[in-house]
């Protein structure tokens, strides 16, 4: 008797995938996400002990692309590689949609429809113009920017993680006002976390995590607090953005010259992995 082939674990929607991102981002026990760029590294880090869901990096996906970062991709070739990220887990992943590839609120919830269609369960969506030090977008533009991705996320029944970036303290460390400002505005408009550069002392962090009506997203990077006592301040997402790229290129680079020295065989190259 041939034995019953077992049926494959049904897939979770893209809304599934929504709600569970959302809840994953708990102040004082935080969601860590590995920032990928490509569905090989999205299939390593999905199956990895520990990850409970993936980001995307735009800085990332850009130079894998051979483009620069700040919206040097175009819209199409953003939710292509998003589409390529999100087919390859079960995952829920968070797409780093930088600036909504849009000039107004209307193109931003166009463009955000397109993102969900293709799996993107949440999205990084910053307030800048031209990279975290330059200028932010008037605060009610910014904040009718996230409007039209919710917008677009309840047009889909997705209820989508809104991770809104304001970059603030980046551009202007003593604009702390603002910063709250922007934050809660954002929370308002239906951001459900925020993202601020420029927290780089403990006091700051535990200031925002104390004034946002939502929880915080931090940045972390070698030197910076450290990740258990990021968890203790009551943060509730970290990042690394392209420092995984920087990290992956570094070990490549540091093969590459024991190789061609003819020196010893790098353990890793008997790293398996499967598609």
């Amino acid at each position: 008797m041939t034995p019953a082939l077992t049926p494959p674990a049904p897939q979770p929607s893209t809304a599934e995938k929504a709600a569970a991102l959302a809840a994953l981002h708990v102040p004082g026990d935080p969601l860590i996400v590995v920032n990928v760029w490509d569905a090989m590294t999205a299939r390593i880090v999905a199956r990895t002990h520990g990850v409970r869901a993936l980001a995307t990096a735009s800085h990332s996906v850009a130079y894998a692309l051979g483009v620069e970062d700040g919206e040097g991709m175009t819209v199409d070739q953003a939710l292509d590689a998003a589409g390529r990220i999100t087919a390859a887990t079960a995952l829920p992943v968070s797409v780093d949609f930088e600036r909504g590839y849009a000039p107004d609120a209307a193109g931003v919830q166009a463009n955000v429809a397109r993102l969900i269609e293709r799996g993107g369960a949440g999205l990084n969506l910053e307030d800048s113009l031209a990279g975290a030090t330059g200028p932010r977008r008037p605060l009610a533009e910014a904040a009718a920017r996230v409007a039209a991705a919710r917008a677009a996320a309840e047009a889909a029944a997705v209820p989508l993680a809104i991770n809104a970036r304001t970059d603030t303290l980046a551009a202007q460390p003593d604009a702390w006002a603002e910063a709250i400002d922007r934050a809660n505005a954002y929370v308002d408009a239906g951001a459900t976390s925020i993202f601020m550069l420029g927290l780089t002392t403990e006091q700051l962090v535990a200031d925002a995590v104390a004034a946002v009506r939502a929880p915080i997203a931090v940045f972390a990077r070698p030197g910076g607090i450290p990740l258990a006592r990021l968890a203790e301040l009551g943060v509730g997402r970290i990042s690394f953005g392209p420092q995984l790229l920087g990290l992956t290129l570094a070990h490549l680079a540091r093969a590459a010259e024991q190789l061609t020295a003819r020196g010893e065989y790098p353990a890793e190259l008997g790293y398996r992995y499967e598609l």
